[in-house]
């Protein structure tokens, strides 16, 4: 079968890029280039190319691996998108991706260059939480993060994001260039309040007067997105082959649904993402909220009720009446701590989210949510307990989402078979639960600032009691069980 490269020949009902690539130039960077950049950014900013030309094809720039290179670069940038709606897929072939680069793989020059380039006026990042090297505690860098602490040291051949920025602002100072925009679109409340804090605090370390310039020339404006998009593999690429009738080393499954809420701040312009449905706004951290809490919230709850229930996919826990009575006990407890949004019925949100996350296209697994876990259950999890404590509500759907996370964190299914936790901090959850064989014990083990839960939650009687009962119901029961009466009691 021949490999995608362009898009003579394609089935009829295989959507393809409708304008002339050629004639477009490049006008973003995107720095982690991953199956979520290709299913949101690519998709939006190829329907803006679509309705309204511009430079603004992006150039896609893998910070570790290499992959994408591979990947796109034989495929001219083309990759396919397979949406997947309740109803059933189809295929659409994206080409916004101009070019990928590795910056560890030999591409470090032709980056820095894209990075200083004139025509380069928004940044865009993927790169998770952990990618950054955030202090959340102080609101800059971290030291001690590997990235950063390079970056410091050898500020002129950058490795990290933050390093990778500032190097670039300080090149176009230097030249008389303006700076570019920088957009992260990862699932961070205040993305781009962080980002900035993180920059000005690496370039005050290099130069004072850097940062001054920084801080009253660069916008960084928040930005909420969503689109369940799980990590591809081979049963994908299987499906983009009998869609297309081409092999794509690059392709993706997501859901059909995709929402990106964005403050319009964009001194050097942007593309017409309205053309994909893309929202401005003036203030996006009420849309934040609703997704943080209601989305990602439940979603960590499932895949933790998954992963300890053998739930390969979050539509196998939808297909499981106890979790599925949960989940949406999950959505209403969520929804109850959020101040009122013009134009949105949080009840209608809750009902769709069930339904997208019962797709029964959509493969996404329960170990990729669980991921990283003591960077998300703080805003997912532990934000909302403490705004349902404030307003008098029912503490027990975050005590319950706390203990099935705490039982996790020991790393063995319920008949003894381990599994990897895949979290940043995991050697020293390792080291907190040495000896720690009881629910108090666990608990007082896994309490403390940062990442782990909030004292002001441990030391609350009502909201601890309850996870630790429910953390000794799931040692001494099992999940399956626990979650049985869990489900009931729930009505």
């Amino acid at each position: 079968m021949t490999r995608l490269s362009e898009t003579q020949g394609l089935p009829d009902d295989v959507r393809v890029p409708a304008y002339d690539r050629a004639a477009l130039g490049e006008g973003i960077v995107h720095l982690g280039l991953g199956a979520f950049q290709k299913s949101h950014l690519a998709v939006y900013t190829d329907d803006a190319l679509a309705r309204s030309g511009g430079d603004w094809r992006i150039v896609g720039v893998s910070l570790r691996s290499d992959q994408a290179v591979r990947d796109l670069t034989p495929q001219n940038g083309l990759f396919t998108v397979i949406e997947a709606g309740v109803d059933g897929t189809q295929a659409r072939v994206v080409g916004a991706v101009s070019r990928a680069l590795a910056h560890a793989h030999g591409d470090a020059e032709a980056v820095r260059a894209v990075l200083a380039d004139p025509a380069t006026r928004i940044v865009t990042i993927t790169v998770t939480e952990k990618g950054y090297g955030l202090d959340r505690a102080r609101g800059g860098a971290d030291p001690q993060h590997p990235a950063i602490a390079h970056d410091l040291v050898h500020p002129e051949a950058p490795v990290g994001v933050a390093g990778l920025l500032v190097q670039a602002l300080a090149a176009r100072r230097a030249a008389g260039v303006p700076p570019f925009t920088i957009l992260s679109c990862d699932n961070l409340p205040g993305n781009g309040d962080l980002v900035r804090g993180l920059i000005l605090d690496v370039a005050g370390r290099r130069d004072p007067a850097l940062r001054d310039w920084i801080a009253g020339a660069v916008a960084c404006p928040n930005a909420m997105v969503d689109r369940i998009t799980p990590a591809p593999d081979a049963e994908v690429r299987a499906m983009a082959a009998a869609m297309t009738g081409r092999t794509d080393a690059g392709a993706i499954l997501t859901e059909r649904f995709r929402q990106w809420v964005i403050e319009d701040r964009f001194p050097e312009g942007r593309p017409d993402w309205e053309a994909g449905g893309a929202l401005f706004v003036e203030d996006v951290a009420p849309y934040e909220h609703m997704k943080l809490r209601m989305l990602n919230g439940s979603h960590s709850m499932i895949a933790y009720a998954g992963v300890l229930t053998g739930h390969t996919h979050v539509r196998d826990v939808m297909a499981d009446a106890a979790l599925a009575r949960l989940v949406r006990r999950h959505l209403a407890a969520a929804a109850a701590t959020l101040a009122p949004l013009p134009g949105i019925d949080f009840a209608a949100y809750g009902d769709d989210l069930a339904r997208r996350f019962a797709n029964p296209h959509l493969a996404h697994r329960t170990a990729q949510i669980a991921m990283d876990g003591t960077e998300k259950m703080p805003q997912r999890i532990y934000a909302p307990a403490r705004d349902a404590r404030t307003g008098g509500q029912d503490l027990r759907p975050f005590a319950f989402a706390t203990a099935l996370w705490m039982r996790f964190a020991l790393g063995r299914h319920d008949d003894g078979t381990t599994f990897d936790l895949n979290d940043p901090r995991s050697d020293e959850i390792a080291a907190r639960l040495q000896g720690a064989t009881t629910a108090p014990g666990i608990l007082a083990a896994l309490t403390g600032e940062g990442s782990f839960l909030p004292t002001d939650l441990a030391d609350d009687t009502t909201f601890a009691g309850v996870v630790t009962d429910i953390l000794a119901d799931l040692l001494e029961r099992g999940a399956a069980a626990t979650i049985a009466d869990e489900a009931r009691a729930a009505g």
